[in-house]
């Protein structure tokens, strides 16, 4: 408890000031009357003590909710204050109901960039102050900042980070058909084409999540094209520099969709890619149907009870190969912006970039699932105890540490109407043949917001 403190007292003074200098008129608070020889942690703790301060997020599951506000009372406790954490699986559409009714959380934990960017620049959401930028930014992978940026600000602090990365394979078929991990992209495609000629199934795919069928389309489409064209051109398609129209990016989703169809390349659970939910590649990898499915770090949580899971257990995992001597990295994850300007808000948000509530969330959600299984959780934090992690995760965390670049999930990035909703549904006539690649980008195209 006396660390958490200690943390408000070295990092939250800064909010103090920013109080005391917010009034024009000069009117002095509680927290603007500090006097020379005044202790420091009577006036933050007082800034905090007997405070409130509400977070909504899209957390809701007993797990990753539950840990979340775990974590939050220790730093609560710690500083005698309240914080409440909400989840809700229609974070989304609440959020934008509770800002433009003028009714929203203290903070809020953002899964979309995006729609960060776009509350910042309607005047929804606070801009984050440079103390606190400073704070955060050498605790983070670079470019973690830049993707919540717009107007000259930065508008969200970094709090969880997923590894989409990742390519999960059946151990035994490795060892039988003496294969080795890939560790170039052609020797990733070079090892499909042997596996399919001795009989193996290389890939279990399935891209059906009810309204959000599609989305492990676009996964794949970020990553290969990050790959093939680099994170000059990934940042450019982001902003429509590059469109969809575009030879270069309708190229990479042919090359996704003719490697899928390749005969005995795809073991499908539902029949089709698109009819196949893709939580159900976990049994069929697990018993030997396919020999690798490319899925985030969060799909431990899919495999079938009694399926070891780690380094050098039944399923193990390898980075998505790059093309080059780099090494790129596709993230999603969460960002916190603040809506009410207050000591305690900013302390709570400082609290919610830093490595101690990595470690501790960390901490909480691992003991929730027991069993030393993965948590479900990741951090990208460049300070935070690894030792919280058990191995597998810990080769994610260190994959997010050392990537080169990262780049977080581009349809999270895009307008919703194109990254949540086109990319998925045109994505999907492609992968079913209803359309050509062409026809389906070019829609993709016509759909994006004029302004």
């Amino acid at each position: 408890m006396k660390r958490f403190r200690s943390v408000v007292i070295l990092l939250f003074a800064f909010a103090l000031i920013v109080a005391a200098c917010s009034d024009d008129e000069g009117d002095s608070g509680e927290a603007t009357t500090t006097t020379a020889g005044e202790s420091t942690e009577t006036t933050a703790a007082a800034s905090l003590e007997g405070t409130a301060v509400t977070v909504f997020g899209p957390e809701s599951s007993d797990n990753e909710a539950g840990a979340m506000q775990d974590a939050l009372n220790i730093f609560a406790e710690a500083n005698g204050m309240t914080i409440t954490y909400t989840g809700a699986r229609d974070f989304s559409d609440q959020i934008n109901a509770q800002a433009a009714g003028g009714n929203p959380p203290d903070i809020a934990v953002f899964p979309q960039p995006g729609k960060v960017i776009d509350f910042g620049t309607q005047g929804f959401i606070l801009p984050i102050p440079a103390e606190l930028v400073d704070f955060s930014r050498p605790q983070w992978p670079g470019g973690t900042l830049e993707t919540v940026s717009a107007l000259d600000e930065v508008w969200a602090l970094p709090n969880k980070t997923d590894l989409k990365s990742v390519v999960w394979y059946n151990s035994q078929i490795f060892a039988d058909g003496g294969y080795t991990v890939p560790t170039t992209l052609d020797d990733l495609w070079a090892l499909s084409t042997q596996m399919i000629a001795d009989g193996v199934t290389p890939w279990c795919v399935g891209i059906e999540s009810g309204p959000a069928t599609g989305w492990a389309f676009t996964d794949w489409m970020e990553d290969v094209t990050l790959r093939l064209q680099g994170p000059d051109f990934y940042d450019q398609w982001v902003a429509n520099e590059v469109t969809f129209d575009d030879e270069r990016v309708q190229e990479i989703g042919q090359t996704i969709i003719d490697i899928w169809n390749t005969p005995g390349n795809t073991f499908a659970a539902g029949g089709t890619i698109a009819a196949t939910p893709f939580g159900d590649n976990g049994e069929p990898l697990a018993n030997g149907d396919c020999a690798m499915h490319r899925q985030a770090s969060f799909f431990a949580a899919f495999f079938p009870e009694g399926t070891t899971v780690g380094p050098g257990q039944q399923i193990d995992t390898f980075y998505f190969p790059s093309a080059d001597d780099t090494r790129p990295v596709l993230t999603a994850g969460t960002y916190v912006s603040a809506f009410r300007d207050a000591p305690e808000v900013w302390a709570v948000m400082q609290y919610l970039t830093s490595a101690e509530y990595s470690t501790e969330r960390q901490r909480a959600q691992a003991a929730r699932v027991g069993g030393g299984a993965n948590s479900g959780y990741l951090s990208a934090n460049l300070q935070q105890d690894l030792s919280v992690y058990n191995d597998l995760e810990k080769f994610f965390v260190e994959t997010l540490q050392n990537a080169d670049p990262a780049r977080f999930d581009a349809s999270d990035l895009m307008p919703a109407a194109v990254g949540a909703g086109s990319f998925w549904t045109e994505g999907t006539s492609a992968v079913n043949g209803d359309k050509t690649v062409a026809d389906a980008f070019a829609a993709i195209q016509a759909s994006w917001p004029s302004s």
